[in-house]
């Protein structure tokens, strides 16, 4: 449930952030139905360099901390939202992480 809830805060950010930095785009990802897609990764260094990689490409990188209200400490980085994007960017950026 956790998980579900911070992919969900990392949608939402993402969606924001787009919707003011590249209307264009987010017209386009609307367009074509909001296509989403959750990959996992093991660790917050990773999800960092995901983060770090797909923003040299110009796309948006949603970083969620988590509030420390569970057993996560606060402050962890726990999902990282990438796009919405040209699908070639972010499967650059995500291509090689295995399906959630």
């Amino acid at each position: 449930v956790l998980k579900a809830l911070t992919c969900c805060h990392a949608a939402v950010m993402s969606y924001e952030a787009v919707s003011k930095t590249d209307p264009e785009m987010f017209r386009k990802w609307r367009m074509y139905g909001q296509p989403k897609v959750v990959v996992k990764t093991e660790t917050e260094e990773s999800l960092l360099k995901i983060a770090r990689e797909a923003r040299s490409l110009g796309l948006n990188a949603s970083l969620v901390k988590d509030a420390g209200r569970t057993q996560i400490a606060p402050g962890s980085i726990t999902v990282t939202g990438i796009g919405p994007g040209p699908e070639e960017l972010v499967n650059q950026v995500t291509g090689h992480l295995k399906l959630f």
